[in-house]
């Protein structure tokens, strides 16, 4: 470990580029910055969260991790508040948030608090991963600090907790979880944005994908194999009919973070991208121009990003998507080819030729 020019915190030997003046536009989701952009827009927005932070248990939560939590010093887990310093220094983040570990077995790790971000990763965390893939990790979360994340999240937790108790309530519970429901749809958005901040601070692709890896599977990378487990996600993508669809969607729905392997590729394809090419060569957006941010420039950009999505997804509720939009002239036979999985020449077509099962069938 070597001195940073400002004489505090501490970076690895190996030779990684920094960031001085990094936006967070410039790792940012197009779905996640729109909304970030719009939020940051609106007059007052400030003072309203301020205000409700004397609603949200977030006092009550810096107490919990500060009594029954161990605080990350250079006394104790001195490696992770070394990664943590290293973190801020490569994405310039000013103000190091404070960071603790928690004693539970489930790997997390998250990122919360209204008025100054806090960091909280778990036992079960550190024990699974080894250093690079570590430093990924808490680069995600100083990611989440540099684009306010922390705020929308510690929200999240809140209206969450709320939901169970206003259930008795007639609608209650549907009017919180809508908004819920809304929320997570970003939050999942932000989670691809701090999964590439965290590659911009490890600068260790192979690592950020172990990582994954080990979230989904466990700490036996021995047995598993970063080709194959991509290949999961283009599966995930692709198979099924219209009724994998819908429950792709459903199992998706009460999550606040997307599947790790639609993880793993979103973060492998931005590795391959120019955007990302050009941060690593220098150029990137710079936090003294955040202000001048055009909003509805960030919302053009979402709206070209999902049409992209729509246009190559091989999903096939997509693919009905695409259809409708372009005009599609056999409609309903397109949609009971895609629900039933049967092509236009198959079992009720006049000429049509049975497949295999079809024979088996016709013998009965």
């Amino acid at each position: 470990m070597t001195e940073s020019p400002d004489g505090g915190a501490k970076v690895p030997s190996r030779n990684r580029r920094r960031f001085p003046g990094i936006s967070s536009r410039s790792y940012e989701h197009p779905a996640d910055r729109s909304a970030l952009v719009a939020l940051r827009k609106l007059s007052g927005f400030d003072t309203v969260f301020k205000t409700l932070s004397g609603l949200l248990p977030e006092r009550s939560l810096r107490l919990l991790f500060l009594s029954d939590s161990v605080r990350v010093s250079d006394q104790q887990f001195a490696h992770l508040n070394a990664m943590l310093r290293d973190a801020c220094y490569i994405l310039d983040l000013e103000k190091v948030p404070p960071m603790y570990v928690n004693q539970d077995p489930q790997p997390n790790a998250m990122c919360i608090g209204l008025d100054e971000p806090i960091i909280v990763v778990t036992t079960g965390l550190v024990e699974l991963l080894d250093e690079e893939e570590m430093r990924a990790v808490i680069g995600h979360e100083v990611g989440h600090a540099l684009s306010g994340h922390a705020v929308y999240r510690t929200i999240l937790l809140f209206l969450t907790n709320l939901a169970t108790k206003v259930a008795w309530i007639p609608l209650g519970n549907v009017a919180v979880m809508a908004i819920v429901t809304a929320l997570r749809e970003w939050f999942r958005k932000s989670e691809l944005s701090a999964d590439r901040a965290g590659l911009l601070v490890g600068q260790d692709l192979q690592a950020s994908m172990r990582g994954l890896m080990k979230l989904a599977g466990g700490n036996h990378l021995h047995e598993m194999n970063v080709d194959a487990f991509l290949k999961q996600a283009e599966e995930y993508e692709s198979g099924g009919d219209l009724r994998d669809s819908v429950l792709k969607i459903l199992n998706l729905l009460p999550r606040s973070h997307p599947f790790t392997t639609v993880r793993a590729a979103e973060l492998k394809k931005w590795a391959e991208s120019r955007d990302y090419q050009r941060i690593m060569d220098g150029h990137y957006p710079r936090r003294e121009e955040d202000k001048d941010t055009s909003v509805s420039d960030s919302f053009k950009d979402s709206a070209a990003h999902y049409a992209e999505s729509v246009r190559t997804s091989k999903d096939p509720l997509m693919g009905l998507v695409r259809d409708l939009a372009g005009g599609a002239g056999d409609l309903g036979g397109k949609l009971r080819d895609t629900v039933f999985g049967t092509r236009p020449n198959g079992t009720g077509g006049q000429g049509g030729t049975n497949g295999p099962d079809d024979s088996a069938s016709a013998g009965k």
